[in-house]
């Protein structure tokens, strides 16, 4: 009896190690393709060089713009608005040829303040080439025509169409932007 009670005890004991290490292999695996490869996700006015991308902050508007959810986030009437589209007043802003910073931090929106004072100097800025223009092979999802975001698409016959006509031409520049990381 003590026998086939230790045998029992030793096989729950082993199945629940083989268990645990199956959850924790799976939690790895959708962490690792969280933190994957992107590039298709982002829109093809984002800056080159990024494998992965999570938010844009876009200085010249003082805004964000979150790439998994494909929306605009900006500060209206002290609370952040998260929207499809930028508000009227962003009529003139040329997403293909603004700076772009690239940041991979939850909610950086929280931290405007800080993200703000760091690249308040990129305002104004226009040679950064984006994934529109370039021809590196990972992006060659982005050269077909047919695979622009909403927000392009969205025709010259919408009151709140802010693309001012400026995205057809070649890159302007040769910069990459920069990571903002963890580092905060």
């Amino acid at each position: 009896m003590k026998q086939r009670y230790f045998i029992m005890k030793k096989l729950i004991f082993t199945a629940t190690i083989l268990l645990s290490c199956l959850i924790l292999r799976k939690a790895d695996a959708q962490v690792r393709i969280h933190l994957g490869i992107n590039i298709n996700s982002q829109p093809e006015w984002g800056p080159v060089g990024y494998d992965h991308a999570e938010y844009y902050y876009m200085p010249d508007i003082d805004s964000y713009y979150d790439i998994p959810n494909h929306q605009y986030v900006y500060y209206e009437n002290n609370v952040w608005i998260h929207n499809r589209y930028l508000p009227q007043r962003y009529g003139n802003f040329d997403r293909y040829h603004s700076y772009k910073v690239v940041i991979n931090q939850r909610n950086p929106w929280e931290r405007d303040d800080q993200i703000r004072g760091r690249y308040y100097n990129y305002r104004g800025r226009r040679d950064q080439i984006v994934i529109r223009d370039s021809r590196e092979e990972r992006y060659r999802d982005h050269w077909r025509d047919d695979n622009r975001d909403d927000y392009e698409n969205r025709g010259n016959d919408h009151g709140d169409h802010h693309d001012n006509g400026n995205h057809g031409g070649n890159g302007h520049g040769r910069g990459h932007g920069h990571e903002h990381g963890d580092d905060n």
